[in-house]
């Protein structure tokens, strides 16, 4: 059974409510935390990238000059809306309603960004929602991760919970870990 905090009728009220409810495109914190993802992968090219929780597309945006394909879900269908609009000039990225795990795109991915979703699970969901993911990721595919380290009403676990279920999953090593006052990041490979 999911919690009243993880359903699309919760995500769509908080969306139909304020066009950038977290303060995505101008918060200097969700700016940094943006430029650290960028900054984590790399600047490696990727053929097929997948964002599960796009919100309305900041980061998906920002994605997609370093990967071929961008697939993009969230379960708001208001925040898909935005996020297309704000994609629309991008011919690789492709943004659609879904929720977790039922709506992950059929295909391999080479990168997988999984960003501020994680404390909306409860642990062995999680546990599985990572295993399933991994599983999509073809080998030595980079799964990243950047959850947000503070407490909230409406989060299931907490960033360090969720890095610690990821971590646990077999068939990854982790290859970069930065920790910062607000979030935590860690970039694996898939073995």
């Amino acid at each position: 059974m999911r919690n009243a905090t993880t359903t699309a009728d919760f995500f769509e009220r908080i969306y139909r409510q304020a066009p950038d409810p977290w303060n995505f495109a101008a918060s200097d914190y969700e700016q940094g935390r943006y430029r650290r993802i960028l900054d984590a992968l790399g600047g490696q090219r990727y053929v097929r990238a997948f964002e599960p929780g796009c919100s309305i597309g900041i980061l998906t945006a920002l994605l997609a000059p370093l990967c071929d394909r961008v697939e993009a879900i969230d379960i708001s269908p208001t925040a898909v809306n935005r996020a297309s609009e704000r994609c629309r000039e991008l011919a690789n990225v492709n943004v659609s309603s879904g929720a977790l795990p039922e709506s992950i795109p059929a295909g391999k991915f080479d990168l997988i960004v999984f960003s501020e979703i994680g404390y909306y699970f409860r642990r062995g969901p999680l546990l599985e929602l990572g295993k399933r993911l991994i599983s999509e990721i073809s080998p030595s595919g980079t799964f990243l991760a950047a959850h947000w380290l503070g407490r909230s009403s409406d989060h299931l676990l907490s960033g360090d919970e969720v890095h610690d279920v990821l971590a646990s999953i077999p068939g990854l090593r982790n290859v970069h870990a930065e920790r910062h006052a607000g979030f935590r990041l860690d970039r694996w490979e898939r073995l």
